[in-house]
C-alpha cells in the first residue's frame, strides 16, 4: 500500500504522513490523503473477518481494525481498546423523537467515555512514531480526558489547557488522574486553543486538538463502523452534535472515502446539530456559508461550547457534499433530551442529547420523512457531568426525578411504590 500523505487544504502544500505538524505553515488545515491498493470489496472482506475473529495485533480495536485507511508504516500503535460501539434502538426515545426508525451509536461507551478515544489512538500513535517528546491539546473536558489517557499509556508528558470554571468535574477529574499537567486558562475554549496552537509552534509539542489530521482519521472510524454494523447499507440520515466540527469533518471524510471505494451505493446526508447558546455554524449555515461567524458561546452542553470551530471549512464540505444541514436547539430541548435518553437506560452527556434533540425538531419541521432511517450520535458518557444530572432532577417539572427522603419504615416504601 503507498503510504498517506498530507495536503494543506488553503495552499496546496504536501507533507509526509511522519511530519510532526498539526496545520500547515501557512496556517491551512492539513488532510490525510489515503492511498488504498486494495479495491473496496477486498477491504470490506477484510474489515469484515477482524470484525468477526477479532485481530489479537491491535486487541480488537474497532479504529484499527480499519488500519488500512488509517496510518499505515511500522511502529507502536497506542491501543487502549476503543470502537466497537454499540448501535442501540429503544421504543421510548423513537416515540419521543416521533420517528419509528430511529438507532442510536453510543460513542460515549468508548474507553474515556467518548468519541474522542477514536481520534486520540491514531493521533497519539503517529505523535510517537513521529518522534514526539510531549503532547498538548484545549479543551472543554473530553479532549484533554481521552489525550492524557493516551499519552499516560505512550509514557510522554502532556499539557492541558481548559477554561477556568467552565468544564464539568467529571472531565476535569479524568485528566487530573491520568497524570496530565492541567492549566486553568482565564479565558473560553477559543483562547485556550489559541495560547496551545502558540505554545505548541514555539515550544515543539505535539498539538492533538481537532485541527490535528490524525484526530480525524480516527473520528472517522465512527461512520465506518456504523456503516459496517448496518451491513454496508447507509442509513439516510447521521445527526451529530456539533461544537468544533470535527466530528462533522469526519464523517464527511468517512463518506467521501466509502463511496469513492466502492463500498457504500450512496451516501447518507448529515444533520450537525448545534446548541443555540454556540452556534456559528449554524448562523453561518443559514446565510449559504457566504461568512465565517464567532460567537460568545454559552450552553449547558459544556463539550460543544465553542464560538469560533476550528474545523469550519472542513464541516462545510461535510455539509454540502452530502446535501446534509446545520440546526440548533435550545437548552431545555437538550436537556429534556438527556431525560429522555436516560430514562430508557442508556444515558448520555448534555452535549450528546444535542443530537437527539435535533433529530426531533428535524422530524417535526418534516425535514427527516417517515420513511428515512436515521443514526444519531452519542458522543459522551451520562457520567461525564453529574452536575447537570443532579441540578435538573433536583427541580420540579416534566421528566424530572428528585430522590425522596424517608423515614427507615417499610410503610414509606410501600407508599411510594403506589405513587409510582
Amino acid at each position: 500500500m503507498k503510504s498517506p500523505y498530507l495536503r494543506c487544504a488553503a495552499c496546496g502544500k504536501t507533507l509526509p504522513a511522519t511530519s510532526p505538524r498539526a496545520d500547515c505553515p501557512c496556517g491551512g488545515l492539513l488532510d490525510v490523503l489515503q492511498c488504498p491498493r486494495e479495491t473496496g470489496p477486498v477491504l470490506r472482506e477484510r474489515f469484515e473477518r477482524r470484525r468477526r475473529d477479532g485481530d489479537p495485533t491491535v486487541l480488537g480495536s474497532g479504529v484499527w481494525r480499519f488500519r488500512e485507511i488509517l496510518l499505515s508504516g511500522r511502529g507502536p500503535t497506542l491501543v487502549h481498546p476503543e470502537g466497537n460501539t454499540p448501535l442501540y434502538r429503544r421504543d421510548a426515545i423513537a416515540g419521543w423523537v416521533g420517528h419509528d426508525d430511529l438507532a442510536l451509536k453510543h460513542e460515549g461507551e468508548n474507553p474515556t467515555g467518548s468519541f474522542k478515544d477514536r481520534g486520540m489512538t491514531v493521533a497519539v500513535t503517529q505523535a510517537v512514531r513521529a518522534g514526539a517528546t510531549a503532547v498538548a491539546c484545549a479543551s472543554t473536558g473530553n479532549t484533554s480526558a481521552s489525550m492524557a489517557a493516551y499519552a499516560a499509556q505512550a509514557g510522554l508528558p502532556a499539557l492541558v489547557f481548559v477554561p477556568a470554571g467552565k468544564v464539568a468535574a467529571g472531565k476535569l477529574a479524568q485528566a487530573l488522574a491520568y497524570g496530565a499537567r492541567t492549566l486553568l486558562v482565564k479565558g473560553d475554549f477559543d483562547a485556550c486553543l489559541r495560547l496551545v496552537r502558540e505554545a505548541s509552534e514555539a515550544l515543539g509539542i505535539a498539538l492533538l486538538n481537532s485541527i490535528n489530521p490524525w484526530r480525524l482519521e480516527g473520528q472517522k472510524t465512527i461512520v465506518w463502523e456504523l456503516l459496517q454494523q448496518r451491513g454496508w447499507e447507509p442509513p439516510d440520515w447521521i445527526v451529530v452534535p456539533a461544537g468544533n466540527l470535527g466530528n462533522t469533518s469526519a464523517f464527511g471524510k468517512a463518506l467521501r472515502e466509502a463511496h469513492g471505494l466502492g463500498l457504500i451505493r450512496r451516501l447518507p446526508r448529515v444533520a450537525a446539530v448545534q446548541a443555540a447558546g454556540a452556534s456559528p455554524f449554524h448562523r453561518s449555515f443559514r446565510g449559504g456559508f457566504r461568512r465565517r461567524y464567532r460567537v460568545e458561546a454559552e450552553t449547558v452542553a459544556t463539550a460543544i461550547r465553542i464560538g469560533d470551530p476550528a474545523s469550519h471549512d472542513r464541516a462545510v464540505r461535510t455539509i454540502r457534499e452530502t446535501r446534509g444541514l446545520v440546526t440548533s436547539v435550545t437548552d431545555r430541548e437538550i436537556l429534556e433530551a438527556k431525560a429522555v435518553v436516560d430514562a430508557a437506560g442508556i444515558g448520555c452527556e448534555p452535549a450528546s442529547a444535542a443530537a437527539v434533540a435535533g433529530a426531533r425538531r428535524l422530524v417535526g419541521e418534516g425535514v427527516i420523512r417517515r420513511s428515512d432511517s436515521v443514526v444519531a450520535i452519542l458522543t459522551g458518557h451520562v457520567l461525564k457531568d453529574p452536575g447537570v444530572v443532579m441540578d435538573f432532577h433536583s427541580r420540579a417539572g416534566r421528566h424530572r426525578n428528585p430522590p425522596v427522603t424517608i423515614e427507615a419504615r417499610l410503610s414509606d416504601v410501600e407508599r411510594l411504590l403506589k405513587r409510582r
